[in-house]
């Protein structure tokens, strides 16, 4: 019984970070295809910086469709901060480029 309370307890939480961790790796596994696809990583390192960069915050995104987007819509919001990437659906643009540079 203290099993079952515990598990129903815990079960969700372990699926929404297992839900958050498939969701970072298909972004490093959608960059890698794009690497093969167009032999380029230079461009596509350039693409992300690129977007980094860029200082807008959208409007229109939320919590509901912030997996969409190419990098995190919240990132003005995130200004001097350090996030935790455990609850993030996006990896972080460094380890993006840092990866794509790995595979170099």
């Amino acid at each position: 019984m203290l099993f079952g309370l515990t598990a129903l307890i815990l079960a969700p939480i372990f699926g929404q970070l297992m839900k958050l961790a498939i969701s970072r790796k298909r972004e490093f596994l959608a960059d890698a295809t794009a690497v093969e696809f167009t032999r380029n990583p230079n461009g596509l390192i350039s693409a992300l910086e690129k977007l980094e960069a860029d200082p807008n915050e959208l409007k229109t995104a939320n919590n509901s469709t912030a997996h969409m987007y190419i990098i995190n819509p919240f990132k003005a919001n995130l200004k001097g901060k350090k996030r935790s990437n455990i609850w993030s659906t996006h990896p972080s643009t460094e380890a993006r480029i840092e990866a794509l540079r790995n595979l170099k």
